[in-house]
């Protein structure tokens, strides 16, 4: 096998060959074995097509009962994961998915579903962008590229009180990786509300070279006034009180300009979403219960990745207005995903919310 930089493919390079073997997992090919799919006898799908036989989508779905963790893919050997597709029931904050790179018993990926698709507020938006795309009905899609040189393991892990249907598909690619090439992270954070005159840590704890990739935020607003004038803060190497990286306010950061709103238009907070950056998802008070505004927010960093030697800290402040044109330290709900490269080993992530904790109320 050729060894290259990584297995992605653009435009520009999409004629190329490579040495590569290409494989797919899904509940109708459990191990991605080559002519391994559509083979099964037995499944959730069983039933449908009893007239029918083998060959008739009779397992393309699983079932994971409360408190199961459920293997999705354990692959030996080296390449990339390229994309994945999944669709779930339930609750979509208390299913909670953990990548492990290379027989490491730390996950380099542990968050809930939802977030890591950009759906932390457990409501479908369409979200059209490069590395995740969300679409209708539930169709969550990760094109991150995640490498691995002895092990790929990934597994989602059902913390409600109900049995969840989930539907999926990896797509990978079995390959030599180079040296230089870093390994695939994300890690979830909540503050729940933030306290008053902090800031909402997004990422701490990283030891190891990389580059931050990308950032996700459900940002709910417990402030009846304007809340995105805070500002998002790198800390890189040995950086100490002040940061390398400090933007000019959070929705500056995502990509948009004053508030989101648009001049001369009174219908107030505009959704948009690219290939880069989007606020693709606003909620609204409704109903008789409905109340406070949320928000989802995110912010690729592909063609501008964030390098560090050594460490990185990311940051971002929850500032509205207050009398006096003086700013207003804010107590909002805000949660997030980090995402970023880096070598091995991989952090400790920090201990994930409970059920009760990671719920949307």
């Amino acid at each position: 096998m050729s060894t290259f930089n990584g297995l992605g493919t653009h435009l520009g390079n999409l004629a190329q060959l490579a040495e590569a073997d290409s494989r797919s997992i899904s509940p109708e090919n459990f191990d991605g074995a080559r002519g391994g799919g559509a083979r099964a006898s037995e499944g959730t799908g069983a039933e449908a097509a009893r007239d029918l036989g083998v060959g008739r989508k009779i397992s393309p779905s699983v079932r994971i009962e409360p408190g199961q963790t459920f293997s999705l893919a354990d692959i030996p050997g080296s390449g990339a994961i390229q994309q994945i597709w999944l669709t779930p029931t339930g609750h979509w904050r208390h299913l909670v998915l953990r990548c492990y790179w290379d027989d490491q018993d730390v996950p380099s990926v542990e968050t809930p579903l939802a977030d890591f698709f950009g759906m932390g507020w457990c409501e479908y938006a369409h979200l059209n962008s490069l590395a995740v795309c969300v679409n209708p009905g539930s169709g969550f899609n990760s094109y991150w590229e995640m490498p691995f040189r002895t092990r790929a393991r990934i597994t989602v892990e059902n913390i409600s009180a109900e049995t969840i249907t989930l539907y999926y598909q990896i797509n990978y690619a079995l390959a030599e990786i180079a040296d230089d090439v870093a390994y695939f992270h994300a890690q979830f954070r909540r503050s729940n509300p933030l306290p008053y005159g902090q800031d909402h840590t997004l990422l701490d704890g990283v030891e190891g070279r990389g580059h931050y990739v990308g950032t996700y935020l459900a940002w709910g607003s417990n402030n009846r006034g304007w809340w995105g004038e805070g500002e998002v803060k790198m800390y890189l190497d040995d950086d100490g009180e002040f940061p390398s990286f400090c933007g000019t306010g959070t929705e500056d950061y995502i990509g948009g300009s004053y508030c989101f709103l648009v001049k001369n238009d009174d219908s107030g907070y505009h959704t948009f979403s690219t290939p880069y950056s989007g606020m693709h998802q606003l909620i609204t008070p409704t109903g008789r219960f409905g109340s406070q505004q949320r928000f989802g927010m995110y912010r690729w960093h592909i063609s501008d990745p964030v390098r560090f030697k050594e460490r990185i800290r990311v940051t971002v402040q929850a500032l509205g207005w207050r009398t006096g044109g003086r700013y207003l330290p804010l107590q909002d709900d805000i949660a997030s995903v980090a995402f970023w490269y880096q070598t091995l080993p991989s952090p400790v992530p920090p201990d994930l919310p409970d059920a009760d904790a990671l719920e949307v109320i």
